[in-house]
C-alpha cells in the first residue's frame, strides 16, 4: 500500500515507517522532526516562529507540497493538531486529506483535547495522570493552568469533535490513550498498536551482576519536568546517590537529538523515565531494549491490557517522592536482580514492541477499515 505518516512524536512515525517499508509498502514521513529530537523525515514541515511562519507553512502545503498530500491508500496523523496551524486551517487540510486519499486515521500518542477530557475526569479508569491525582489537580495543572485552558477553548473543543467524528479510526500507542479513545469513539473504531521500537539500532547489553557501581541515567526536557515528574525522579536519585558513598552515580542529560540520545544511555544500569504514567513510552522502551532497568509506568492495569502475565520487569514509579526514593534504593541494592531484570526487559520489548510486531497491528486495523469503506 501507499502510506502517508503525517507528523511525528518521539520518533513513532519514523520507526513505524521503517518497519512498513521493510514489509514492502511505499511510505512517506512528513513531519517537523518531533521538535528538538530532530527525528528523520522525508519531507520537513517545520514552521518558522510567529504569524508569518504559519502563513508560509500553509502556502507551502497549498502549493509545492500539495502533491505529497494526496493519492495514498492510508494517511495516519500523529495528532488532531498534525500541523502547527490554527484549527480553522487545520480543518481545511484535514478535509482535503479525507477527500484526496483512501482512509485517514489517528496515531494517538500525544496530548489532545480528548485525552485531556479523560485525564481530568475523576471517574476515569486512570486513577492518576499528569493533570490529576485522584480527585486533586496534579502539579502540572497547578503550575500551568493557562496551557490547560488553551486546550479547552470552544474553538479547540469544536475542532477536536469534528476531527474525531470524521476519522476512519484511531490506533493507540499507550494504554492511557486507549482509555481516552474508547471514551470518545465506538469500540470498532479503536485498536491498540503500541510504540514501535527498532531493535536493530538498540543492541542488548547485559548488566554485570557483580558491578561495584550502579549508574543512574535521567534524560529530560527542561520545560517538561513537572509534566513527567522528572523533578521527583531527580530528587529521589540524588538522595540515593548522596547516601551511597559513591556506589550509586547519577548522569543527567537534557534535550539531546534522538540520534545522539539513543546511545548516551548505553553505559548506565537504570533509566529514570517518568512518574505519572501507567505505561512505558518510547524513552523507557528504548532503554529496556538495551537491557537497562527502567523506573516508569508499570501498573497492573497496563500488563492486563496487553495480556502479559509472566514477564513484568518494569519498576513502577510511585507518585510520592519518599516512596520513590525507597523504591530506587531497593533496586540499587540488589545488582543480581538488576541483571535479571535487564534481560527480562529486552525480552519484553521483543515480544510487545518490536517495530515489525507493532507495524502488523497498525496494518491489520488499517486494512480492515479500508476494506469496510
Amino acid at each position: 500500500m501507499k502510506i502517508l505518516l503525517l507528523g511525528d512524536y518521539s520518533n513513532l512515525h519514523n520507526t513505524l515507517g521503517g518497519a512498513l517499508t521493510a514489509m514492502g509498502h511505499d511510505v512517506t514521513v512528513i513531519s517537523e522532526g518531533s521538535g528538538w529530537q530532530d527525528t528523520r523525515r522525508d519531507i520537513d514541515i517545520r514552521r518558522r516562529p510567529g504569524r508569518l511562519g504559519g502563513a508560509l507553512l500553509a502556502a507551502r502545503l497549498w502549493g509545492p507540497l500539495h502533491r505529497h498530500l494526496r493519492g495514498y491508500d492510508i494517511v495516519s496523523l500523529q495528532n488532531p493538531h498534525f500541523l502547527t496551524l490554527k484549527p480553522s486551517r487545520l480543518r481545511w487540510f484535514f478535509d482535503r486529506l479525507r477527500r484526496d486519499n483512501g482512509a485517514v486515521f489517528l496515531s494517538a500518542a500525544g496530548t489532545d483535547e480528548v485525552y485531556i477530557r479523560e485525564a481530568l475526569n475523576p471517574r476515569s479508569p486512570l486513577r492518576y495522570n499528569e493533570y490529576r491525582i485522584g480527585d486533586a489537580p496534579a502539579p502540572l495543572t497547578l503550575a500551568d493552568p493557562e496551557t490547560l485552558a488553551r486546550w479547552r477553548t470552544p474553538e479547540m473543543e469544536a475542532y477536536a469533535d469534528y476531527f474525531y467524528d470524521h476519522i476512519d479510526g484511531a490506533v493507540s500507542a499507550l494504554y492511557e490513550y486507549d482509555v481516552a479513545l474508547r471514551a470518545r469513539l465506538e469500540p470498532e473504531r479503536v485498536a491498540y498498536g503500541g510504540i514501535p521500537i527498532d531493535l536493530n539500532i538498540l543492541p542488548f547489553r547485559p548488566i554485570d551482576p557483580s558491578t561495584p557501581q550502579v549508574r543512574l541515567f535521567l534524560g529530560r526536557h527542561r520545560e517538561r519536568m513537572v509534566e513527567k515528574g522528572t523533578d521527583l525522579l531527580e530528587t529521589a536519585a540524588r538522595r540515593v546517590a548522596d547516601a551511597s558513598a559513591g556506589r550509586v552515580t547519577l548522569n543527567i542529560v537534557e534535550n539531546l537529538p534522538f540520534s545522539q540520545y539513543k546511545d548516551t544511555m548505553v553505559d548506565s544500569h537504570i533509566l529514570l523515565d517518568q512518574v505519572y504514567s501507567y505505561t512505558p513510552a518510547t524513552n523507557a522502551l528504548m532503554a529496556m531494549a538495551r537491557g537497562l532497568n527502567v523506573v516508569t509506568g508499570g501498573e497492573d492495569d497496563y500488563y492486563r491490557f496487553i495480556g502479559e502475565r509472566d514477564n513484568r520487569p518494569i519498576i513502577n514509579a510511585p507518585v510520592d517522592v519518599d516512596e520513590l526514593t525507597e523504591t530506587l534504593r531497593a533496586v540499587c541494592a540488589d545488582t543480581a536482580a538488576m541483571a535479571r531484570r535487564g534481560a527480562a526487559s529486552r525480552a519484553f520489548v521483543e515480544k510487545h514492541n518490536a517495530a515489525d510486531v507493532v507495524a502488523r497491528r497498525y496494518l491489520d486495523f488499517w486494512t480492515q477499515k479500508l476494506n469496510e469503506k
